[in-house]
């Protein structure tokens, strides 16, 4: 019983951490599909990169989305 009692939380953490992911890439889709198309299939971080070298063209909400992640 107490392992299940422990798996809970990280089962909640996970949901909550892919929750996150996907308000990310919502917030952020329609700057992706314009201003970095051909880095799409290169990676997060590739993604990420371009995403913070067109910050100023980005919308409000990638760039509160950016730095409520530290970037």
């Amino acid at each position: 019983m107490t392992k299940f009692l422990f798996a809970i939380p990280l089962v909640w953490m996970a949901a909550s951490d892919s929750a996150q992911k996907k308000q990310g890439h919502d917030a952020c889709a329609r700057d992706v599909s314009r201003y970095c198309r051909a880095q799409i299939h290169d990676g997060d971080q590739i993604v990420l990169a371009c995403l913070q070298q067109n910050r100023a063209r980005i919308s409000k909400a990638c760039q509160q989305m950016l730095a409520s992640h530290g970037r």
